[in-house]
């Protein structure tokens, strides 16, 4: 069964709630030793479609002053954030990626650092057109590996074409198979559950 039969499967047999409800993927690994950096995954990865709602970006740049879909804050502003604690840690609550100019990365790891990197959310340095880039990272998402042989992410919303969310579960899945050191073989399991339902096993895994 394709993958998408199986997503319109799972809303069938569902219960309808008065909210748009989230898709998560669960995926249970095998064979991997997580106390080895090589088997530790934490890295961002750009969905093919926005999982409902779009990531909150701020981008640290000289070279903009403001952007439709993203908060940008100046080289002189980075330290002044820095001696605002209360304000930026709200900031880093409501921003899913951080980004930065290649230039202000050293500025923004002395002053800002020791708040960003604890909580994994250390600027990804911009690179290339830059609105396109902040379009891009705004259907980005974390995959992260735990103490437990388990990744859990939302990847789309009840609101969303069955073809989108299959889109983005199988672009998942294909980059564990590349990223995992025996591929397919590292996954054990995966299962689909809607926020409210009961999970549901993706056949063929």
């Amino acid at each position: 069964m394709k993958t998408n039969e199986q997503i319109k499967k799972l809303r069938e047999s569902s219960k309808k709630r008065k909210f748009n409800q989230r898709f998560d993927l669960i995926i249970t690994l095998k064979d991997l030793d997580l106390k080895k950096a090589e088997s530790q995954i934490d890295e961002l990865f750009v969905l093919p479609k926005i999982p409902g709602k779009p990531s909150s970006v701020t981008l640290f740049a000289d070279s903009v002053k403001k952007l439709e879909k993203a908060r940008v804050v100046s080289g002189e502003e980075i330290q002044k954030l820095a001696e605002n604690k209360k304000d930026f840690k709200k900031m880093i609550k409501e921003t899913s990626i951080f980004l930065s100019e290649p230039k202000l990365m050293p500025v923004v790891g002395k002053h800002l650092g020791k708040f960003l990197a604890p909580v994994g959310k250390m600027p990804k340095p911009l690179v290339g057109d830059i609105q396109k880039t902040v379009e891009d990272f705004e259907r980005g998402i974390k995959i992260k590996t735990s103490k437990q042989p388990m990744i859990q992410m939302c990847i789309g919303s009840e609101e969303m074409k069955d073809e989108d969310v299959a889109e983005n579960i199988d672009a998942i899945l294909n980059f564990l198979k590349n990223r995992l050191s025996k591929g397919k073989n590292n996954i054990s399991k995966v299962y689909l559950k809607l926020s409210m339902g009961k999970p549901m096993k993706i056949e063929g895994w």
